[in-house]
């Protein structure tokens, strides 16, 4: 039985007279150990099988098929590898193992070498030219050798969704190459999905620790989060896995680069230089386009500056390039809001102010969002102060001055001799001057007006108003002014 045969295995290695074996006696032990394997490999003990066929291996070392059945039990191990060379042991041993040639073909596909697995296949259909298993591996090796070249084509072409495309359909019979994982690993970082790029390096990782490409990958996803230091720690490390690794040394170098000049732009911006700071910024933007994450406060940080520079469109254009490189950048979003405020496009402050309480409902958030549909509302209203002239937080006697100056200019008597269309025009002007000076000279009216409530709310309906009783009222009853021609176009006014 199997524990029978342990136990006669361990005392023949044990025993020091091996070599005193015959060649036959040797080949019959090493069947037996050989038919145990088989016994476990059918079980699915893929390791107990190994075990066997090592043993027999150690027997009847010439043997192809013993270092054949062990390439199988590696394979089921996924330890492709060390199944490789096994599987080429057995093919050295004997050139026609036909079983041999297409294992080693397999374990070449699986580690991602199509071009060394196409000559394992073709010998495969030498030996035996109906062999549908080599003939329909050949198909996938062709097909791994096509999506390498597809995404070589997509990541010239920066179409890094293209390239895991393609990484996703080689990994499906190349199950264990490294080289198309890190490959997907890396652009699923240079496409902004780090928890997928950052697992892909760490299974590799748990595997080989020392792998230079998974350790730069773990970096660049540091990097693109914006966490300069540690993504620096590992490209370091990478670096000194493999000193010639270029993408690592290029990215070492742009995130020293990067953190230097983000900060030099934030230290002018705290000494109020904020020239120099908008200048830092820019030139930090063109260190690296594919820093999605930092470019975005960089472009946030350059609005901040441009706003306090009175480049306000410019701050507009910075925030709105933040927003597209980071969706969920609310800072973002509320440096744009107020930017929108200061040019009073309130209709997109409000759907900015929105976005963000939407996303974070805080007290503060909401106070923004009223605030700016109370501008909004006022907005859409008649602008007393833009009819009179004045300034919104214009005194008493600058909004009496300015209604006297403007009232003047669009009485109708003064353009009594004009074409209809004009007189039609002062006239409309002159009412509104009235209803402005009516609603701004009353500190009632006034104060309801600037807090955005509706006038006729409180009965104050403007639109049967009479600007003519305001203008007498305004300068003194009836006779107490006149306009009197004094020839084509020009008057003089007397007061009485």
């Amino acid at each position: 039985d199997g524990k029978m045969a342990t136990e006669n295995c361990d005392t023949v290695n044990m025993d020091p007279d091996m070599d005193l074996l015959s060649d036959e006696e040797l080949e019959r032990e090493a069947e037996g150990f050989k038919e145990q394997g088989n016994a476990f490999y059918i079980k699915k003990d893929y390791a107990e099988a190994f075990n066997y066929y090592t043993k027999a291996i150690d027997m009847c070392p010439k043997n192809a098929s013993y270092y054949g059945n062990r390439a199988a039990t590696l394979m089921m191990l996924c330890r492709y590898r060390e199944a490789l060379e096994d599987s080429q042991q057995a093919v050295r041993l004997d050139n026609t193992f036909m079983k041999g040639h297409l294992r080693e073909g397999k374990c070449h596909l699986s580690l991602g070498n199509a071009m060394a697995a196409t000559r394992c296949f073709q010998r495969v259909l030498e030996l035996e030219p109906d062999n549908s298993q080599a003939q329909q591996e050949l198909k996938n090796a062709d097909s791994i050798l096509e999506y390498e070249r597809m995404a070589e084509i997509g990541f010239d072409k920066r179409d890094f969704r293209m390239v895991v495309f393609c990484m996703d359909r080689a990994l499906e019979s190349a199950t264990a190459c490294h080289r198309f994982k890190i490959l997907k690993a890396e652009c699923l970082a240079l496409l902004g999905r780090y928890p997928e790029a950052q697992s892909v390096a760490s299974d590799i990782l748990r595997m080989d620790s020392t792998n230079a490409d998974a350790l730069y990958v773990r970096g660049l996803c540091l990097y693109y989060e914006d966490c300069i230091d540690k993504a620096v720690q590992f490209f370091v490390q990478a670096l000194r896995m493999a000193p010639d690794h270029d993408k690592a040394r290029l990215a070492c170098r742009n995130a020293k680069a990067l953190k230097a000049k983000k900060e030099e732009g934030n230290k002018a911006f705290k000494e109020g230089n904020f020239e120099a700071a908008y200048e830092l910024y820019s030139e930090a933007l063109t260190i690296d386009p594919n820093n999605i994450k930092t470019n975005a406060k960089l472009y946030c940080n350059r609005a901040t500056v441009g706003s306090k520079l009175k480049k306000l469109e410019q701050a507009i254009e910075d925030c709105t390039k933040a927003i597209k490189l980071d969706e969920t950048y609310i800072k973002a979003y509320l440096r744009r809001a107020q930017c929108y405020m200061d040019t009073e496009q309130y209709e997109e402050a409000v759907r900015d102010y929105e976005k963000v309480y939407q996303t974070e409902k805080t007290k503060e958030h909401k106070h923004l969002l009223k605030n700016a549909q109370l501008e909004l509302k006022k907005s859409k209203r008649k602008d007393y102060y833009k009819v009179l002239g004045v300034d919104k937080n214009a005194t008493e006697e600058e909004i009496k001055k300015a209604y006297r100056k403007r009232a003047l200019l669009h009485h109708p008597d003064r353009h009594s001799g004009s074409s209809p269309e004009v007189q039609k025009e002062e006239e409309k002007k002159f009412k509104e001057v009235g209803e402005a000076f009516s609603v701004l000279s009353d500190p009632k009216k006034k104060s309801r007006y600037d807090s955005g409530q509706d006038l006729e709310d409180d009965g104050m309906n403007m639109g049967d108003f009479d600007a003519n009783n305001i203008f007498k009222a305004f300068f003194g009853g009836p006779g107490g002014f006149s306009f009197e021609a004094s020839g084509p176009g020009n008057f003089f006014f007397q007061f009485g």
